[in-house]
């Protein structure tokens, strides 16, 4: 994929705010600290358009950034970070999941697990519901970096297992370090990004005659 253009549009909190169009979107789902917007700007190239941040639990909006003025990324709060208060987290989850279920734009969802540990409850939680709706997934194990490659095969069976990811599902490891699984994640995302080109160039078509 080559970038040539990205911009963060914005911070929303309901359909309202969302941007209009029908450009497909990509939505990156994890728990906090996980690392999704170090994943976004290596994807893209740059160094701090998603805004990186030590504490966890700051993402508290729905952040989506327009890429190649053709689709977008759309960052979701972080789950499963304690010192968030629980009226806070019930917020999240309730626009979060109607952003999920009812979005048609949304046309995959980006599971980021931690490669250095097993997936927590909201990991497993996560991953079934977005399943139990027929959302397409994939699964990233991100932080590669931090073990030593001998370890990438035993820690990504352990989180194969834990959240039963079915044969059909891929998974990716990555580091946004070094860029490992970037090509690999890319391939994965294009089919649907080229689906809705197709749609597009085939309406065109259609308005012409």
């Amino acid at each position: 994929m080559i970038i040539r253009s990205s911009e963060f549009i914005i911070s929303a909190v309901g359909p309202k705010q969302y941007p209009e169009g029908n450009q497909p979107e990509i939505a990156l789902a994890g728990r906090s600290n996980v690392g999704k917007s170090s994943l976004i700007n290596r994807l893209i190239n740059r160094k701090n358009l998603a805004r990186t941040s030590a504490k966890p639990g700051k993402t508290q909006t729905l952040n989506f950034y327009h890429i190649n003025q053709a689709f977008y990324f759309v960052d979701l709060p972080g789950y499963g970070f304690a010192r968030v208060p629980k009226s806070i987290k019930d917020q999240w989850a309730k626009f979060i999941e109607q952003y999920l279920s009812k979005r048609d734009q949304l046309k995959v969802v980006i599971q980021l697990v931690d490669l250095r540990h097993p997936p927590s409850n909201e990991d497993i939680h996560m991953f079934e519901w977005l399943g139990h709706f027929g959302i397409p997934r994939i699964v990233v194990t991100t932080k590669a970096d931090k073990i030593s490659r001998g370890q990438w095969p035993k820690h990504q069976k352990i989180i194969r297992e834990a959240l039963r990811v079915p044969k059909d599902v891929p998974m990716v490891l990555f580091s946004s370090e070094t860029g490992q699984g970037k090509e690999e994640l890319w391939s994965l995302l294009e089919p649907y990004l080229r689906v809705e080109e197709n749609e597009e160039n085939t309406e065109a078509a259609v308005n012409e005659e």
